[in-house]
C-alpha cells in the first residue's frame, strides 16, 4: 500500500539505496529539483525509473516550474518562463489580455512538463502579498489584488489541466504577509482573523476547487498562535477545510524547511494529525526520509479519496500548437507593456 509521502531524491539518477528505499517506503510521488534535471531525456529517465519503484506509470511527479526565480527547468532545453508577476502587470493595463497570456504560459509549461512524464506541476502561487513582506514572495505573486490574482491563478489552472498537468495552488491559506522566509524560520502573522479572511484568504477560497493545495509554514496568531498553518489543526480543520472550503488534496509544504521544529518523524506526525493528506520532504537526504517513513502512515480513507479524485482529472493534452502560443504569448506581454 502506498504511504502518505511525496520525497525528493539526490541526482540525476537513482542509486541502488535511493531504489530500495523507495520500493520499501511505497511514497504517493516524488519531487524534483534542478539538481535531478539536465538533459529531456536524462529527465524522461528519472521520471520513469521513480515510477518503476512503485510499480505505478500514473504515480504522481511533481516540480515546481513557477517560471521567474523558481524554474527546476531552464535554457538551453526549455524555456524561461516569466515571474507570476509580469501577469499581475499586464493585468493592470488589459485584463482579458493578461488572463489569456497567464492560461497560454500554463499551457505551454504543461507541455514541457507532459513531454518529460512530470504530470504535477506545484503552482499557481496564490499568496497575497503586503508591503515589507518577506521577499520570499514577492514577484512570485501575481498581484496585490486579490481579485486579479483569482483571474490569473484561475487562468494558469486551466492551462496546466488542459496540458495534462495538475496545479498544485500555493500557500494556503497564505504566505503573503510572511514578515520571514520559512525556508529559514517560522513567520508569525498577528493580522485579526477578519483581516485574513477578506484578503489573504479569498483567492484560495475563490479558487477552491484546485484539485491540490500546498500549506504555509506561518502562524496565524488570531487562529492558532501555537502551531503553523502545516502541523494546525485548528488551521486546517477551520479554516483550510472549513472557511476556504478546499477538499482536495492537502500537502504540507517541505517538512525540512527551518520554520518547522522537532526530528523528521515529530514533524511527519504533526502534520498528519493535524490534517495533511500527504507529507512533502524534498532535500533527497536518504536518512531523513527514513525518518519521515518512520510516520508516513498507508494512504486510505478520505485523504486516498481525495489523491484519487485528484489524479482522476489527469486527461490526455488536448491538441496543441506550442509555437503559436509562444508567439502569442509574445505579443499578448508585448501589448499590455
Amino acid at each position: 500500500m502506498r504511504t502518505r509521502a511525496i520525497y525528493g531524491c539526490s541526482g540525476g539518477t537513482l542509486g541502488a539505496e535511493e531504489q530500495a528505499f523507495f520500493r520499501d517506503a511505497q511514497p504517493w510521488g516524488f519531487i524534483l529539483f534542478g539538481r535531478n534535471v539536465s538533459t529531456p531525456q536524462q529527465t524522461r529517465a528519472l521520471v520513469q525509473s521513480l515510477r518503476e519503484t512503485v510499480n505505478d506509470a500514473r504515480a504522481p511527479v511533481l516540480i515546481d516550474q513557477e517560471g521567474g526565480r523558481v524554474a527546476r527547468l531552464g535554457p538551453p532545453h526549455w524555456r524561461e518562463n516569466p515571474a507570476a508577476a509580469r501577469f499581475g502587470a499586464a493585468y493592470q493595463i488589459a485584463q482579458d489580455a493578461a488572463c489569456e497570456a497567464a492560461y497560454l504560459n500554463g499551457r505551454l509549461i504543461a507541455h514541457e512538463l507532459s513531454a518529460l512524464g512530470i504530470n504535477v506541476d506545484c503552482m499557481p502561487v496564490l499568496d497575497v502579498p503586503v508591503e515589507g513582506a518577506d521577499n520570499v514572495i514577492g514577484d512570485r505573486a501575481y498581484a496585490r489584488d486579490p481579485t486579479a490574482i483569482v483571474a490569473l491563478g484561475r487562468a494558469v489552472i486551466e492551462g496546466l489541466i488542459e496540458g495534462g498537468v495538475l496545479p498544485v495552488m500555493k500557500h494556503i491559506p497564505g504566505h503573503g504577509r510572511a514578515m520571514a522566509d520559512s525556508h529559514l524560520a517560522l513567520p508569525r502573522v498577528a493580522t485579526e482573523a477578519e483581516q485574513l479572511s477578506a484578503t489573504d484568504f479569498v483567492t484560495f477560497r475563490s479558487l477552491n476547487q484546485c484539485p491540490m493545495a500546498m500549506t504555509a509554514h506561518v502562524v496565524y496568531e488570531a487562529i492558532d498562535p501555537q502551531r503553523p498553518a502545516t502541523t494546525s489543526p485548528k488551521v486546517i480543520r477551520d479554516v483550510i477545510r472549513g472557511e476556504i472550503g478546499f477538499d482536495g488534496l492537502l500537502m504540507s509544504d517541505d517538512i525540512s524547511m527551518g520554520a518547522l521544529v522537532g526530528s523528521l518523524s515529530a514533524r511527519t506526525k504533526a502534520a498528519l494529525f493535524a490534517g495533511c493528506d500527504v507529507v512533502l520532504h524534498c532535500n533527497g537526504n536518504l536518512e531523513e526520509m527514513k525518518e519521515v517513513a518512520v510516520e508516513a502512515k498507508p494512504l486510505e480513507g478520505p485523504p486516498l479519496k481525495r489523491a484519487e479524485h485528484a489524479l482522476g482529472l489527469l486527461t490526455p493534452p488536448d491538441p496543441f500548437d506550442p509555437a503559436g502560443a509562444v508567439a502569442r504569448l509574445k505579443d499578448l506581454l508585448g501589448a499590455t507593456t
